[in-house]
């Protein structure tokens, strides 16, 4: 009769931080997956440019006074976003709400900005293929950040209505986690889509 090893885990942890846990490897994971769009989108941008000798072509360069307001709050966000990931990794609740708080009503003030970006590229979608891709990046990460912006309000809910367990701390320091993927993909997105065509 053969006998099969068992280990007790009764004893490990029932959640983790970083890439000690689950739900860390799965948000990277996601970034991974999402991240090769926007690469995928950025090439199909460039290969549009090499094929035309004006860009962008019949059209004007976009205006920037808004996308770069947009940017520099994107890029403060990141205070609030590190105290939020830092409270929760210190299982300190109201520091947690608090700094969510403040980084949802931030995301919904880039939403705002957002929608004025779209006035300011001096195109629309259906013009030219130029203005296609344009509508296309822009959208992209307009959808990343109302995603993030609505997962942020309801998490913000959860630990507000409901007692902040081990596991819903991991949540939040992921969220926090998943806000700087879309912090990062704002920088080259505003590079291409509003610098880009007054270099190129």
């Amino acid at each position: 009769m053969t006998t099969r090893a068992a280990i007790d885990v009764a004893e490990l942890p029932d959640h983790a931080f970083g890439p000690r846990g689950l739900i860390w490897w799965g948000t990277v994971g996601f970034m991974v997956i999402e991240g090769s769009m926007f690469v995928i989108a950025i090439v199909v941008y460039f290969y549009l440019r090499l094929k035309v000798h004006q860009w962008p072509p019949s059209l004007p360069d976009p205006f920037i006074g808004i996308a770069t307001a947009n940017l520099a709050l994107v890029l403060l966000s990141c205070i609030p976003n590190m105290l939020a990931k830092r409270a929760a990794e210190r299982y300190d609740a109201p520091g947690a709400r608090l700094w969510l708080a403040v980084l949802t009503v931030i995301g919904v003030v880039n939403l705002v900005l957002r929608g004025l970006e779209y006035t300011q590229l001096n195109c629309r979608w259906g013009d030219n293929a130029y203005a296609s891709i344009t509508w296309v990046l822009l959208s992209m990460h307009t959808i990343h950040v109302a995603t993030d912006v609505v997962d942020s309000a309801v998490l913000l809910a959860l630990v507000s209505l409901q007692p902040v367990t081990n596991r819903r701390f991991v949540d939040l320091s992921e969220n926090s986690l998943y806000w700087y993927f879309i912090v990062a993909w704002w920088i080259p997105i505003y590079l291409i889509i509003f610098l880009a065509p007054r270099w190129l």
